[in-house]
Order: structure tokens, then C-alpha cells, then sequence
């Protein structure tokens, strides 16, 4: 964060789940055979999980402030004010004078993702304002989910924040598509992961990760930024640890929704209807 400020940056994201990262292993263990190993890497990761209610990412917060930055961050949150065993994939904001300002926690994990991830509600489905323009986010393919998307569109998001495991040119193209229907900037923020990156200390790496051999990437990251209309001016950054920089000018949003605003002018309100239910879903909430 301070390498990005003082090269300028006043917006910063990083991928999904960073904190403490995303968990690949999932992808290759087998549910039954594999049980006491993933039961194993999952304790670990319980452990580095981030409670937000303890002020988990002080840290982070501070750096922001310090660096008067804007941060989007992918962490796995820790359930800290019931139960204390349920995991969340978090997009978190904060803002620059180090205040959280958003959490969104994802609404339906992927395929074997729902063994370590809890389902996640409409309470963090919003855009914030931010001294860089109205900023709102989704976690991986969350971005497939139309109205997710229009939740946000429909807050005047201008800067679209989609942080991901995903990659590939079909990614690519949802981006593109998305900067193109939501006429807003996206930022895409991948996971780029190489094997040589898996430390000799993970549990039974080589039983994991031997298949892999010893070189090559298992993700190639792809992190790239689109302005409205479906431009890339930035990456995408493939198979290499980096960052990516571009300059933003969130009036593009505004002027670019003269010919398609989805949620405006282009919209039928009487034909379509939307709500989004913004009630947050505690495991401690009573029925209604």
C-alpha cells in the first residue's frame, strides 16, 4: 500500500479472499478420502481468518489512513459475535481515513467453496461514496448474477470492483461486458498463484499440490481495469505477480449512460420489478 501511494494511487484493491488467501486446496481434495486433511488445513485457516468485530484489520485500517488511500480487500471473515465457527468471503472497503465503510459478504459460494464458506446476505449489496467516485464491488461470480449487478448499477456505481479466483478470456469478457452494460469503470483483481508460491510447510503439500510438478501457475492472475464502454487500459496482467496502475475519470460514467443507462432511461419499471432485501442475516437473528 505505501509502494502504490507513493507511486500515486488513491484507490487500492486486492483480490478475493487475500487475507489469508484464497483456498486452492479445496479445488483438489476429495470430500470423503481427504476429510481429516481438509479438516486439518481448515483449523489453519480458521485460525488467520479475520474478525472484524475484534478489529481484525486494524492493520490494513491504519495503513490506509496513514496513506490517506481508498481499500477494497478480499478476506475471509470470521463470524465474531455468534457461534465463532462459521467462515464468510468478505469484499471489505475502507475508506481513507481508515474507517470500514462497507461489508459485503459473498451471496453464494461456488461449488466446493459452499464447505468453506457460509452464505452471505443483501446487507453489503450497496455503494459507498468515496473522494475517488461511488464505489461498489462483487466477489467472483457473484458477476454472473444479473441482479446483483443491477444493485449495484441502480446505486450509481462508477468505479465497479470485481475481485476473483476466476480468469481466462471468458472472465475477461464478463468484465468487458459488465464496463459495457453498467457504462462504469471495472476493476478486476485476480489471484495470481504459481506453484513455486505453496510453502514447503502447508499441510502434506506434496499431496495436494504434487500433481502440479515443481514450476508453472495455477492461476494466471489476469488482473486487469476497463473504463465504461468495455476499453481495457489496463493489463490484463497474466502469469506474473504485479501492479497495475491507471488513471480513472469517473465523468466517463455519467456521460457514457447518455446513450444506455440499464437502471434509467433504458430501463422498463413497469414492465420489470426490483428490490433488493438488505436485512442482515446473523446466524443469531430470529425468525420473522
Amino acid at each position: 500500500m505505501h509502494e502504490v501511494a507513493a507511486g500515486g494511487a488513491r484507490l487500492v484493491v486486492f483480490p478475493e479472499a487475500y487475507v489469508p488467501g484464497y483456498p486452492v486446496w479445496i479445488w483438489h481434495l476429495r470430500p470423503g478420502p481427504d476429510y481429516a486433511l481438509t479438516s486439518e488445513i481448515h483449523a489453519a485457516l480458521l485460525a488467520n481468518a479475520v474478525d472484524l468485530d475484534a478489529d481484525g484489520l486494524a492493520p490494513l485500517r491504519d495503513a490506509a489512513a496513514e496513506c490517506s488511500v481508498t481499500v477494497v480487500c478480499g478476506v475471509h471473515e470470521r463470524e465474531g459475535s455468534f457461534g465463532r465457527g462459521t467462515l464468510y468471503n468478505s469484499l471489505v472497503t475502507i475508506g481513507a481515513d481508515g474507517t470500514v465503510l462497507n461489508r459485503h459478504r459473498k451471496l453464494v459460494p461456488t461449488n466446493p467453496e459452499r464447505m468453506v464458506w457460509g452464505e452471505g446476505d443483501g446487507r453489503g449489496l450497496r455503494v459507498v461514496d468515496t473522494p475517488i467516485g461511488r464505489l461498489g464491488g462483487l466477489i467472483c461470480w457473484e458477476n454472473y448474477m444479473p441482479l446483483a449487478r443491477v444493485a449495484l448499477y441502480a446505486e450509481g456505481v462508477e468505479i465497479y470492483v470485481a475481485c476473483t479466483w476466476d480468469s481466462g478470456d471468458t472472465w475477461l469478457a464478463t468484465l468487458r461486458h459488465i464496463a459495457a452494460e453498467g457504462r462504469c469503470f471495472v476493476i478486476g483483481s485476480g489471484c495470481s498463484l504459481a506453484v513455486s508460491d505453496i510453502p514447503a510447510t502447508f499441510p502434506s503439500r506434496d499431496a495436494v499440490f504434487g500433481a502440479l510438478g515443481t514450476e508453472g501457475w495455477i492461476n494466471p492472475g489476469d488482473s486487469v481495469v476497463i473504463r465504461p464502454g468495455g476499453e481495457i487500459i489496463a493489463g490484463p496482467l497474466h502469469e506474473e505477480h504485479g501492479i497495475l496502475y491507471a488513471e480513472l475519470d469517473v465523468s466517463r460514467a455519467a456521460s457514457e449512460r447518455r446513450t444506455l443507462d440499464v437502471v434509467g432511461h433504458y430501463a422498463r419499471n413497469d414492465v420489470f420489478g426490483f428490490t433488493v432485501d438488505r436485512t442482515a442475516r446473523d446466524p443469531s437473528s430470529s425468525p420473522t
